[in-house]
């Protein structure tokens, strides 16, 4: 019996991101489930055990760190990376959020494959070791 994949959420209201990341991930053997908004990626991590969410920071119905904060009172455990063209790595807001310890990473848009696949892997990596991706 093989085992399960990795269950990645991909929460960004551009469907062309949510395809793209899709299929990144699965090259790498991660599976991808997507919401394009906070109503709908809440609603995937009560039905689903998550190994990790990719939160894009500006949804339409809510703030992507306002979603990080929800989905912690949902799976307390879950590595968050958000990913953004409004905020920068170098944000007070996310490196706020990084200390604090809501979000393990953060990812500029726009963004490498690679980067992606590095990020998600560290991220995988956390529910062994504790670690801050960036």
């Amino acid at each position: 019996m093989s085992p399960l994949k990795p269950l990645v959420l991909v929460a960004d209201d551009d469907p062309d991101v949510c395809w793209a990341l899709d299929h990144v991930l699965h090259a790498v053997g991660v599976q991808c489930i997507c919401a394009l908004d906070g109503r709908a990626a809440l609603e995937m991590i009560r039905h689903n055990h998550l190994t990790l969410a990719l939160l894009d920071a500006k949804l339409p119905d809510i703030d992507g760190l306002e979603l990080a904060h929800r989905m912690r009172a949902a799976q307390p455990d879950i590595p968050i990376v958000v990913i953004s063209g409004y905020f920068y790595k170098d944000d007070p807001t996310i490196q706020g959020a990084l200390e604090q310890g809501l979000i393990q990473g953060f990812i500029e848009k726009p963004f490498l494959h690679s980067e992606v696949v590095e990020i998600v892997k560290g991220g995988l990596s956390l529910q062994q070791t504790p670690s801050r991706m960036v």
